[in-house]
């Protein structure tokens, strides 16, 4: 249960409708989700969190698919259901097949095992890997 009352599309302001008509339009639905409801409480956090959803999420450099698994990634190691939840109905919209799922969810267990390892054993960063391998 959410800790602040969701503002729905019929009690939201003409600022807030404005946003909502906005997200509805993009994402080609015709409702609007629990998160954006509850950021509606401070219009211009929903505002400014929609724009730069709005803005990253499109396809650029990486395809709309693979940001959408990254962000489900991110979401599972920060234990996040609604994201997990959300993002996994946007990733399978665009194709994630349920065995792209698994991989991608044994990835993440592998990264967090290993991060935990590095972390706690402080291994040092082999010089060959100082800034991601990019010499300068």
């Amino acid at each position: 249960m959410s800790t602040v009352n969701l503002i729905e599309y019929e009690n939201a302001d003409s600022e807030v409708k404005e946003i909502y008509d906005d997200i509805m339009a993009t994402r080609q639905v015709d409702w609007i989700n629990n998160f954006w409801k509850a950021l509606a409480i401070q219009p211009e956090l929903l505002r400014n969190t929609w724009t730069s959803v709005k803005k990253i999420m499109q396809p650029g450099k990486l395809d709309s698919l693979t940001k959408e698994m990254i962000y489900l990634a991110v979401s599972a190691t920060n234990g996040c259901d609604y994201c997990i939840n959300t993002h996994t109905a946007a990733a399978r919209k665009q194709g994630m097949t349920d065995s792209m799922l698994s991989e991608l969810i044994a990835v993440v267990g592998l990264a967090n095992q290993n991060n935990s390892l590095a972390d706690g054993l402080q291994i040092e960063t082999d010089p060959e890997y100082v800034n991601g391998g990019r010499k300068n």
